[in-house]
């Protein structure tokens, strides 16, 4: 007859654990620990609290910092999950002494660190350059756009959310009419009463969906973009909608600027933006900020290279650039068609029908007009506009000889257009940045660098994205947000500190 080992789940155990040594040198845990004990100044939290003579004790901000970092660096954002990490983990229990912090002490704890979070991203940082982990000759700057604490229902132009108020307000008197009449026909008979119920909750949940609406069209104004309105959100109206590969979003651009050498982020912010067209400046005025307590001058960019994707390549970006004598690579929309590795790529596009260009327009030049393909007149509407430093003419088709068209197909672009608007290239302006940059991407020296981009920047959000298992902010505001995210920027920094070797530093 087979034997096997007795066990007992009544038994008792008592196993001696040592707190410091579960934080072994050479992990993230280790050099979160050190950091903040040894690097970060956390006096910066004193004055928050005014408990020296009575009062309850406070958590030691150093305890909440070093949970966080490590609670991020696992990929756990969630407050109460922290909560439930310091009591179940040992490696929780270790870095935070046994002690264990109510998540509503946690999200207070980051939500509020508005003057804190940038002096100790700036303290992180200052490690890296003692440790040699900057390069300081080539940077490259990128975005992540990542969904946030809001939903795209409540999103709209203030037209369209003060239709929906209607439509909602119209429903309410609706219910409430066939609650009346309801109520007349069933006489109050028992088995009627909870189908009476539910229609009563959702009067009440739609009636405070149409105040709410209210409320917000009240106390906000429209928001402004370049070209009009723009959608607010009413849950959080920093927020914007953004298209991304895989689908329209509600949240926020995490923005970060990269040293080539290890991949240090010098400078990260999340904007309510999509559009990448003015991030360039904000970020590289952070990025000075953030410098200078390393003792770098103001011109510390001067010469040295910047790369990024199409997305910034915009006058405001450029000029900056040229401001900051940086030497950048940011190329044009259209660099991939002009680029001779990519000239067989459309044979493994899906096959499309030829549109209408330019040369298929006849011009007259008595009338200053263009006659269609169609036999249609296009008059003009614009004389001069720019964009991009080039200069353009515009014509405009009647929208009633567009719709009934049997040539839309092959002539309208976009699928929402009601009549066609043909744009004509007459000039380019005297400081035609487009222009030089173009010259610059297409010479032997820029096809060489800017595709170093790649290898700069996109490891960083391939890991705070899929490593730290960052796929959306739980905060609301554009603050908040900014704070949620250079605590990742923080722990990427000093993930790169505790590879590059960290043990130097500490021996010190």
């Amino acid at each position: 007859m087979a034997r096997y080992k007795h066990y007992n789940y009544s038994q008792r155990v008592l196993i001696p654990v040592s707190l410091e040594e579960q934080l072994m040198p050479g992990t993230l845990e280790f050099a979160i620990h050190t950091l903040v004990e040894t690097r970060l100044d956390t006096s910066i939290f004193d004055s928050r609290h005014k408990n020296d003579e009575t009062g309850c004790p406070a958590y030691d901000p150093k305890v909440l910092l070093k949970v966080v970092l490590l609670a991020y660096s696992r990929g756990i954002i969630s407050s109460r999950r922290i909560e439930k990490a310091c009591r179940e983990n040992v490696i929780f229990m270790a870095i935070s002494c046994k002690q264990c912090p109510d998540h509503s002490t946690i999200a207070g704890f980051v939500s509020s660190m508005r003057d804190e979070i940038l002096p100790l991203f700036r303290d992180v940082l200052l490690v890296c350059e003692e440790m040699k982990l900057l390069g300081g000759t080539a940077f490259a700057l990128d975005g992540c756009k990542l969904p946030s604490n809001a939903s795209t229902k409540w999103s709209g132009t203030f037209p369209d959310l003060k239709k929906k108020q209607e439509k909602i307000e119209s429903k309410v008197r609706k219910l409430l009419q066939e609650q009346i009449q309801a109520d007349r026909q069933d006489g109050g008979r028992e088995d009627a009463l909870a189908p009476l119920a539910d229609r009563d909750k959702q009067i009440e949940k739609l009636a405070r969906h149409a105040a709410r609406i209210e409320t917000f069209l009240k106390e906000n104004e429209p928001r402004i973009g370049t070209t009009g309105e723009v959608k607010s959100n009413i849950t959080d109206n920093e927020s914007a909608k953004m298209v991304t590969s895989h689908g329209t979003i509600q949240g926020y651009n995490g923005q970060a600027l990269v040293d080539s050498k290890h991949q240090v982020i010098l400078h990260g912010e999340a904007f309510g933006s999509g559009q990448d067209h003015d991030h360039l400046p904000p970020i590289l005025n952070g990025a000075k900020e953030n410098l200078k307590v390393l003792g770098q001058s103001e011109d510390y960019f001067k010469g040295k290279i910047l790369t990024a994707d199409t997305g910034y390549h915009s006058q405001t970006n450029l000029s900056r650039c040229e401001q900051e004598e940086l030497d950048a690579f940011i190329p044009d929309r259209d660099f991939r068609k002009r680029d001779p590795r990519f000239v067989t790529r459309e044979r493994h596009q899906p096959i499309q029908k030829r549109k209408f260009s330019l040369d298929d327009f006849r011009h007259e030049q008595g009338t200053d007009q263009y006659i269609c393909p169609g036999g249609k007149i296009l008059r003009l509407q614009v004389k001069r506009w720019s964009d991009r430093g080039n200069i353009y003419r515009r014509y405009v088709a009647e929208a009633a000889d567009c719709q009934n068209c049997p040539l839309i197909g092959k002539c309208i672009r976009r699928k929402n257009a009601k009549r066609k608007c043909l744009t004509v290239p007459i000039g380019a302006e005297p400081t035609n940045l487009t222009k030089k940059m173009i010259e610059k991407i297409e010479s032997e020296r820029g096809q060489r660098i800017y595709p170093q981009r790649m290898a700069i920047v996109e490891p960083v959000f391939g890991n705070i994205r899929t490593q730290k298992r960052l796929d959306r902010f739980t905060l609301r505001g554009k603050l908040k947000v900014t704070i949620q995210w250079l605590f990742y920027c923080m722990v990427h920094n000093i993930e790169k500190i505790a590879t590059c070797g960290f043990s130097l530093l500490a021996t010190r």
